[in-house]
């Protein structure tokens, strides 16, 4: 009698630890799609914006449609977080993917009239896409660290590190098929410039239905909660008012600078780098094997931070160390190039842009995992503000390279470096004080 009153307790027990188990391969499953479909997005959008530069020339209309590009974004991240709210994360990963695929595609035939109207449409998609990308990926570590018992710092760190890893690896593979395509040798030709593209559209059109096999999922439970009837316009004053108190919070303040030189370092590589330096010394198709190695460099640095990663402290000294191997990159960009010979000379493109993709790799995860810890219960207007700072930075950068040289643009680099490690530093004192305060009490 004893044995049948606990039978069904074993039952339940199994039920339940299958059920988990269950979850837990979703929570990781979900990851991995994401992970795979921003490889396949970007490998194909990042290797086209590596060239605008390069292959684009007429009236710098590849630079200036990347400038309109990330004025857009900036424009658009303000009301970011009210779409990824109505449609729901999944949905907007999806639709942010069309505007990627309709840039690729105004590069087949590159005017201001095609070139134009596609990047300020992917400005908008940009701004959603990467905002339902940190709500989702933050609320999917959150799920799996509450039904796992597991710290969520390190959850976060290491589902960051794993998605940055393979977000990176994208300049890697992406470059490694322009080396490959344009192999006629500098500039490449008109047709070998229009298989790359078609290449770049299939390739995209993959990831797009790789995006439809990720779960549902909302950032809070709040979300969950929220009562479907509400208006569009209603939420779109909820986000203003949410924006203004996020931007009266003493902690996005001070994590602004350190947004902004993410985004300023990344324009950098983009813009200046490959035609400052690596397009005159290599020609356009080492662009291509110079962006590989920032690539690999990228994605290592991404993985390693975000298994390092387990609070604040790491995320500390890992930021840190990160700013440190940056600065050596951009004071090596005060020896002038030009000057080097033989293989120096050669490998001289290679070396900054190695130190320059380990700098980004921890940029981004640590970014990441510090706003989702901190901002947890506000992830889509921390993200959006994450955004909206490094596109508003972006834009401003690919501006202002057609009109000053490389060692302007480093010096302001630098100076924007050091003020944003300060502004850091002076955060993290304070979060642990007040974190001090509160245990103490």
């Amino acid at each position: 009698m004893a044995m049948d009153e606990e039978t069904p307790l074993v039952v339940d027990h199994v039920n339940s630890s299958t059920q988990k188990n269950h979850t837990i391969v979703n929570y990781k499953r979900d990851v991995h799609i994401l992970s795979w479909a921003f490889l396949l997005i970007f490998l194909a959008y990042g290797a086209a914006q590596n060239l605008e530069s390069t292959i684009n020339t007429e009236g710098d209309l590849g630079t200036i449609s990347l400038g309109i590009l990330y004025l857009s974004f900036t424009f658009f991240s303000v009301i970011a977080s009210v779409v990824v709210g109505n449609l729901g994360s999944k949905n907007t990963l999806i639709l942010g993917t069309t505007g990627y695929w309709l840039f690729i595609a105004a590069n087949l035939k590159p005017t201001w009239y095609t070139m134009v109207p596609a990047s300020l449409y992917l400005g908008f998609t940009a701004s959603i896409i990467w905002v339902a990308q940190g709500t989702y990926l933050t609320s999917t570590a959150r799920g799996h660290a509450l039904d796992n018992d597991l710290p969520e710092g390190t959850v976060i760190g290491k589902f960051n590190g794993e998605f940055w890893g393979m977000f990176a690896s994208h300049q890697f593979v992406g470059n490694l098929i322009t080396l490959a395509l344009l192999r006629g040798g500098k500039g490449g030709s008109t047709t070998s410039t229009t298989s790359l593209f078609i290449v770049f559209l299939c390739i995209m059109t993959i990831g797009t239905i790789l995006m439809c096999f990720l779960s549902n999922r909302s950032a809070t439970e709040k979300e969950e909660e929220q009562d479907s009837s509400v208006s569009f316009c209603y939420s779109v004053v909820s986000l203003f008012k949410a924006v203004l108190a996020l931007l009266l919070d003493i902690r996005i303040l001070l994590v602004i600078p350190l947004i902004a030189y993410s985004g300023f370092q990344q324009s950098f590589v983009w813009a200046a780098f490959t035609k400052h330096v690596v397009q005159p010394t290599l020609g356009e198709r080492g662009v291509g094997g110079v962006m590989a190695v920032y690539g690999v460099f990228d994605a290592v640095c991404s993985l390693a931070a975000g298994q390092l990663t387990s609070g604040l402290s790491t995320i500390t000294i890992i930021v840190l160390s990160g700013a440190f191997i940056q600065t050596i990159a951009f004071l090596l960009l005060f020896v002038h190039y030009s000057l080097l010979h033989g293989v120096v000379g050669f490998l001289y493109p290679f070396l900054i842009a190695a130190l320059l993709g380990v700098g980004d790799g921890v940029l981004n995860t640590q970014l990441s995992a510090f706003l989702g810890i901190i901002f947890k219960h506000n992830l889509e207007g921390a993200f959006a503000q994450l955004k909206f700072w490094q596109s508003l930075s972006i834009a401003i950068l690919f501006f202002m390279s057609p009109h000053i040289t490389l060692h302007v643009i480093v010096v302001i680099i630098l100076v924007i470096l050091c003020f944003s490690v300060a502004a850091f530093l002076f955060l993290i004192l304070k979060v642990e004080r007040a974190f001090s305060f509160c245990t103490a009490a």
